[in-house]
């Protein structure tokens, strides 16, 4: 086990917009102190970009409080420099951009590494794919690109291979957690009209960010295995689906979901090396039946000599929506009974697999 337990929490408070309705940063020190108390000692969090780089000057006080916490309590973190936002002043698609994110992650893991004891995690780019997605095909997010998806997939990678030499220059021992989403679509039922489509996409267009960050395409643009380092699988039920109808995944009991055992081993077999379920979550009221459906997939993959070294359990903090939640820092934290006694039952596999936590 190469964290201070399998199970790790994963905070949905990486931009500003969030916190109003999670108040994670606010209770920090209590929601690992929790953390503690369920058996959970590693966590994502995330370094805010836009809020610690002003022009390329650096302000991190906002994570100070962060690493204390994790230094108090113990919890080992793994820390997304780029999740979803950039500083305003930046444009993907200059050149400059690149130069400033691998400055920025350079600084930010000498700022880490300086208050953190044994390994330090980063991820440099969250969702490269997503992201790509959201920002450079449909326009959804900056930098309101369209029809630009892969443009903008090879210049995050670009970015993500300077940023983790940055990294590395000031601390070789860091480790990257490398997170994409790993999706998998299918044809219609009962016919194989558009298969072809499909397999592309299933193993081609999915892999591609990972790819292009371990050289196996575009090898000149400097990326290794050794920059791919740890994988990190993004994965929930919602995302296997019908061509064609990406908003309708597939049923829970629809014949043509593949099993996570099954997409995990796609994923090894592919690369080698070892590997991470970075974010896996359903909706609350199925969170619990979720939670033990991941446990039996893990074991499985565990049982099949695969080396997982952890499942994040994300959004950790059960909230629904970002907006109209004033007030949420003065509310209390409400367990979640039937949350805990899955995480509980899942956490068998520690003991199944004899992990030894790390004190």
């Amino acid at each position: 086990m190469i964290f201070r337990s399998f199970f790790l929490a994963g905070f949905e408070s990486a931009m500003a917009r969030h916190d109003p309705a999670t108040a994670h940063a606010r209770q920090i020190e209590a929601d690992y102190r929790r953390l503690r108390e369920v058996g959970i000692r590693a966590a994502r969090e995330a370094v805010r970009w836009p809020e610690v780089d002003r022009k390329g000057h650096y302000d991190f006080s906002s994570v100070v409080p962060f690493l204390e916490a994790a230094n108090d309590h113990r919890i080992d973190v793994i820390w997304d420099l780029f999740h979803d936002g950039y500083p305003p002043d930046l444009d993907p698609f200059q050149p400059v951009f690149i130069h400033r994110f691998a400055s920025y992650c350079a600084a930010a893991a000498r700022f880490i590494q300086a208050r953190t004891t044994g390994t330090c995690w980063f991820t440099p780019i969250n969702q490269p794919s997503y992201f790509a997605w959201a920002g450079g095909e449909t326009g959804r997010v900056a930098p309101h690109r369209i029809g630009e998806g892969y443009d903008l997939k090879i210049v995050l990678a670009r970015a993500a291979i300077a940023g983790i030499n940055a990294i590395r220059s000031v601390c070789p021992g860091a480790r990257m957690v490398n997170v994409d989403p790993l999706y998998h679509q299918v044809p219609p039922t009962g016919t194989f009209d558009r298969y072809e489509e499909c397999e592309s996409f299933n193993h081609g267009a999915v892999f591609e960010s990972w790819d292009l960050l371990s050289g196996r395409l575009m090898p000149e643009l400097g990326g290794s295995r050794e920059h791919l380092d740890i994988i990190g699988i993004n994965y929930s039920a919602l995302n296997q689906w019908q061509i064609g109808v990406q908003e309708q995944p597939l049923a829970a009991d629809d014949d043509r979901r593949v099993p996570l055992r099954r997409l995990v081993r796609r994923v090894w077999e592919r690369y080698g090396g070892e590997l991470m379920i970075t974010q896996t979550s359903q909706a609350s009221d199925l969170s619990p039946a979720w939670v033990a459906e991941v446990e039996l997939e893990c074991e499985a993959i565990l049982g099949e000599g695969i080396p997982l070294r952890g499942v994040c359990l994300h959004p950790h903090l059960g909230t629904t929506a970002w907006d109209g939640a004033e007030g949420a820092a003065s509310r209390p934290r409400s367990l979640c009974q039937p949350m805990l006694d899955a995480l509980r039952s899942a956490q068998r596999i520690e003991r199944r697999f004899q992990m030894g936590a790390r004190t």
